[in-house]
């Protein structure tokens, strides 16, 4: 079954305290639609590999595992719609004895990478990511020679489009009027700012987790693109930030973001503060739809009532992840509050747990 992120994140603090003496812990990701009968006739043949490992204790754990991983595999039907990440080792902490554990989960969005690692550790950056990433941020920079379209995904930048203008520069040949050469200039980079404001929308125009858009380059040339209108009204209304940038280039993409940090920090903020006061008005102006006390929302989840459940994150992991999981069971959406808001901070004073319902249980 499909985990939540809030399960994830526990059961990456979980992998993170095992360590194995040697190279013996094993990692396994099954993309989404990737077929797990492919990776179980891999781990097949690793088995044959691992018989060359000169260490008696480390080749025997490294075997058991694949063992047990394949065993495992051999039950699978069919790979899960998000894919398939798989974990194990022996994870005893006395040297010369055995604790093979195996963990199986089916994340909460789709795995993109294939993979097959022994190490001393597990390794879990695809899963990091996901915890990062529940939107996406265009990127854009830009001049009148290049521009460079990218986008934000949790910390990953990607490298998604290069156009150039083809504007030539100042010095013009055959006597050329002044006028005449800017004249030229000017269509040039008319005609520029369109094939970006094209290229924007091929790429981002259907993207549902686009969260804004944010754009860099010098002074008039930005303004420009911005005050002209190039992009489509839908696009345009999500520019959170312009920052003043000499290069358009893939490293431009990098110094946007890296100074676009407290816009982007306070995207979370605004998103967070949005959230309560929709839980607060339902409170104040729709009484029977929305709850706080704990017990009170034990019911409605039994009852599969709630709609978005609201969890601060100074509660107890063991009381989020119980009210999580009967959140889960019904469909609910698991907002997680942090303290970094005057109404998260009023939120936690008020018990720290909340929701919003889809009827009345009064």
């Amino acid at each position: 079954m499909k985990i939540s992120k809030q399960e994830l994140k526990e059961l990456i603090e979980e992998l993170e305290k095992h360590r194995g003496r040697q190279t013996e812990l094993i990692s396994v990701y099954v993309p989404a639609g990737y077929d797990a009968n492919t990776v179980q006739k891999q781990l097949e043949a690793e088995k044959s590999t691992a018989k060359n490992i000169k260490s008696t204790a480390t080749r025997k754990n490294v075997s058991d595992a694949l063992d047990k991983l394949v065993r495992h595999l051999k039950g699978i039907k069919k790979t899960p719609v998000n894919g398939l990440a798989l974990f194990c080792g022996n994870v005893s902490k006395s040297e010369g004895q055995s604790d093979l554990q195996l963990w199986e989960i089916e994340p909460p969005m789709p795995l993109k990478n294939r993979l097959y690692r022994c190490d001393k550790e597990f390794v879990l950056d695809s899963l990091h990511t996901m915890l990062e990433v529940d939107k996406i941020f265009a990127l854009l920079v830009m001049d009148r020679k290049e521009a460079t379209i990218g986008l934000l995904e949790g910390k990953r930048i990607e490298l998604l489009h290069k156009l150039t203008s083809g504007i030539p520069g100042k010095v013009r040949a055959g006597g050329q009027s002044a006028q005449r050469f800017h004249r030229i200039t000017e269509g040039l980079t008319k005609e520029f700012y369109k094939r970006i404001s094209d290229q924007m929308k091929k790429i981002f125009f259907d993207v549902k987790k686009l969260k804004g858009i944010l754009i860099g380059g010098p002074i008039p040339t930005k303004d420009e693109f911005i005050d002209g209108e190039y992009l489509v009204t839908q696009l345009r209304e999500k520019i959170i930030g312009k920052i003043d940038l000499g290069d358009s280039s893939e490293s431009g993409l990098k110094e946007l973001v890296e100074r676009s940090q407290d816009i982007l920090a306070e995207q979370d903020i605004i998103k967070e503060k949005n959230s309560l006061k929709l839980l607060f008005e339902t409170l104040g102006k729709k009484p029977d739809l929305a709850l706080l006390k704990e017990e009170d929302n034990r019911t409605a989840l039994e009852r599969g009532a709630v709609d978005k459940l609201y969890l601060s994150i100074k509660l107890s992991r063991s009381l989020i992840k119980d009210l999580t999981i009967l959140a889960n069971n019904i469909g609910s959406e698991v907002i997680m509050v942090s303290m970094d808001t005057e109404e998260g901070d009023q939120f936690f004073n008020m018990g720290g747990i909340g929701s919003i319902l889809r009827f009345s249980i009064k």
